[in-house]
């Protein structure tokens, strides 16, 4: 399925156009209209359990806030510094990368950005023009089509279920490749199924991709957040011959818990970095040097604070997994990456559940909300109906008290 940039109204003059077609087209963040909506009822006073927002619990590890401490001191750290990140952070961004990927780049081919989000719109706009078109896996996270029709792309969503792990094979991404197709999303793991493409599978679709001159996109965000046997591919790292034409995206946001403080890059070949430099030196400038500083405190240190964090979210994982399949017609697959469930709730769908049959996992959704006190998001926002997302990075406690009482309240569905 594809979808074409909006074009304005020609019988409107432009003087009466209140909201461009190309903004008013962009959808509102599911996962944080979620998580925002859950967050008013919680201080309304109502005991909402949110499984909304991909959002680590844990606090920033302290030697990284100590790092921002020290840095809001410094008056180097009050000015203007270079649009494109601090000198030393594109430096220790590159060596990280060397080290957890095996990837090797040069300062010159990073750029820091106001978390993943500007990374991804940043490097779909500076390779897209208008009508070429981007590969888009789904299930999706659901800024990666948005970000594609802001640079005036166009999504071609190939779409995956439960059967496959949530994985794309590459005769699917041959069938929806066209004359047009400049560039193939490559997401693994997975927000916001947690599927982990294998080496061999990740290879498949690079080699696909380098056999018809494709650009491709990865995003590495949870890089570090895997389990039991998975293992996490980089693709550029595996097919060096891709590099040319491969951007990876990635942030300090899920790995080291730092969510809020809004730090993300994008790593490229030279001409595409300048060109993101360039559009960025216009939109927003440089990233807060506070929180840069902090950034470079993260990625320089070891990953043993990652580790403990990646420990309780396997618990949480299993934990979450296992009491969503005790649920009739509920199907939930063990994710083996990053912090999320995406369960098939399509067995529910039309059935009685406290005087109301909702017929789309988005109503499904809503009775949860209303009835249990439990925010999740639909299917709806990923690209595929019929399924939840459910974030686990929340704490022990709630995470069980939360499930329980879905698990009550879908336990009473009827035909």
């Amino acid at each position: 399925m594809s979808a074409s940039t909006p074009q304005p109204d020609q019988s409107i003059r432009p003087a009466d156009r209140r909201v461009s077609a190309r903004i008013g087209a962009i959808a509102e963040s599911a996962t944080l209209a979620v998580d925002a909506k859950a967050k008013a009822l919680k201080a309304a006073g109502r005991p909402v359990i949110g499984f909304g927002a991909g959002e680590p619990d844990f606090p920033t590890p302290g030697y990284i806030v100590e790092a921002a401490v020290e840095a809001c001191r410094d008056p180097k750290n009050h000015r203007y510094t270079p649009a494109g990140g601090l000198p030393e952070l594109k430096a220790a961004i590159a060596a990280k990368t060397l080290r957890d990927s095996g990837y090797e780049v040069d300062a010159s081919q990073v750029l820091v950005t106001n978390g993943g989000k500007q990374a991804i719109y940043e490097a779909f706009a500076a390779i897209l023009d208008p009508g070429d078109e981007v590969v888009i896996p789904a299930p999706y996270w659901t800024t990666y089509p948005e970000s594609v029709q802001l640079a005036g792309g166009v999504p071609v969503e190939v779409v995956a279920d439960e059967t496959t792990g949530y994985k794309v094979s590459v005769e699917q991404l041959e069938a929806a490749r066209t004359e047009n197709t400049k560039v193939v999303l490559f997401v693994s793991p997975s927000n916001p199924t947690g599927a982990v493409y294998t080496e061999a599978e990740a290879e498949a679709i690079g080699r696909w991709a380098l056999e018809h001159g494709l650009w491709v996109l990865t995003d590495e965000i949870y890089e570090h957040l895997v389990y039991g046997d998975a293992t996490f591919t980089s693709l550029p790292a595996l097919l060096p011959e891709l590099a040319d034409k491969c951007i990876v995206v990635n942030g300090v946001a899920k790995t080291y818990a730092m969510t809020g403080w809004r730090v993300g890059w994008v790593i490229g070949p030279k001409d595409v970095i300048k060109a993101a430099t360039n559009l960025q030196s216009h939109a927003t400038s440089n990233v807060s040097n506070v929180a840069q500083r902090a950034a470079l405190a993260a990625v320089a240190a070891d990953l043993d604070a990652v580790a403990e964090m990646r420990e309780a979210f396997d618990r949480r994982r299993r934990t979450i997994v296992r009491m969503l399949n005790e649920i009739e017609g509920v199907l939930c697959p063990e994710p083996e990456g990053a912090f999320y469930v995406y369960p098939s709730v399509k067995d529910l769908l039309g059935k009685e559940i406290r005087g109301r049959r909702p017929q789309t996992s988005g109503e499904l959704a809503t009775l949860i909300l209303d009835e249990a006190e439990v925010a999740v998001v639909p299917g709806e926002a990923f690209g595929t109906p019929g399924y939840l997302r459910l974030s686990y990075a929340l704490g022990d406690a709630d995470l069980v008290e939360g499930i329980s009482r879905v698990q009550k309240l879908l336990g009473e569905a009827r035909d």
